[in-house]
């Protein structure tokens, strides 16, 4: 499966939009008056935070279409949008983990948002094993769009968790009064966080790809080798 042009042109629109945004961060984005250079932080938090949940989007309309066609290719895309949307997912908990020690004088607390993406990020480990536990490929691809498209409920609880209830957890899109962990954004920190998360996602559409280019590559080769067995 050959890398088509558009996607070696992405990759480098990408890298060099990645570049550009850690640029935005570190010498145009002004200092946070009370938190300071941690703030920085929030950049990449945002970012790997959406993509975590835009990936379990495209996992679920993934499974809705394998439901739909019995294509094996949207099951492959599937799978690869859940396990990026694992990493990032857990990258947005590692990075507020570090805004949060020295802002909250804690690694971690149970704040609503803590809590619905650690159940978010559960439940599509639980996608995994699940995957893991079923040896029949139509069987398991079958059960596996209804698990992706039934867990995609978790993702809009884990947006709006923040907006609902209250909080300590910063609230970035909307407002939530009863908020207490809320700062104000200035014009320059609001245009490096809204090209952080275009360029994050640029190279998420080149990592999407390749995921999917390997998982294709992968069911290629166990099927070559279930034909040399059967010999």
């Amino acid at each position: 499966m050959q890398r088509p042009t558009w996607i070696r042109a992405l990759e480098v629109v990408a890298g060099l939009a990645v570049l550009g945004a850690l640029g935005m961060v570190f010498f145009y984005a002004p200092l946070e008056r009370v938190m300071g250079a941690v703030q920085k932080v929030f950049y990449f938090h945002v970012a790997s935070n959406w993509l975590g949940m835009l990936s379990f989007a495209v996992a679920a309309v993934s499974g809705f279409l394998y439901l739909i066609r019995r294509k094996e290719k949207w099951d492959a895309l599937e799978v690869a949008a859940v396990e990026i949307g694992l990493v990032f997912s857990l990258l947005g908990i590692v990075s507020g983990s570090i805004w949060a020690r020295p802002v909250w004088n804690t690694w971690w607390t149970w704040d609503p948002r803590l809590v619905t993406v650690t159940i978010m990020m559960l439940i599509y480990i639980a996608y995994m094993l699940l995957r893991q536990g079923i040896e029949d490929p139509e069987r398991r691809a079958r059960f596996a769009a209804v698990y992706a498209i039934l867990g995609f409920f978790s993702v809009p609880l884990t947006f709006l968790s923040i907006r609902l209830f209250r909080t300590i957890h910063p609230v970035v899109i909307g407002d939530n009064p009863f908020a207490k962990g809320a700062f104000n954004m200035t014009p320059e920190m609001r245009l490096t966080l809204i090209i952080s998360v275009l360029a994050y996602t640029l190279l998420y559409v080149v990592l999407l790809w390749h995921r999917y280019r390997l998982e294709v590559m992968r069911r290629a080769v166990e099927r070559e080798r279930a034909t040399w067995e059967a010999v």
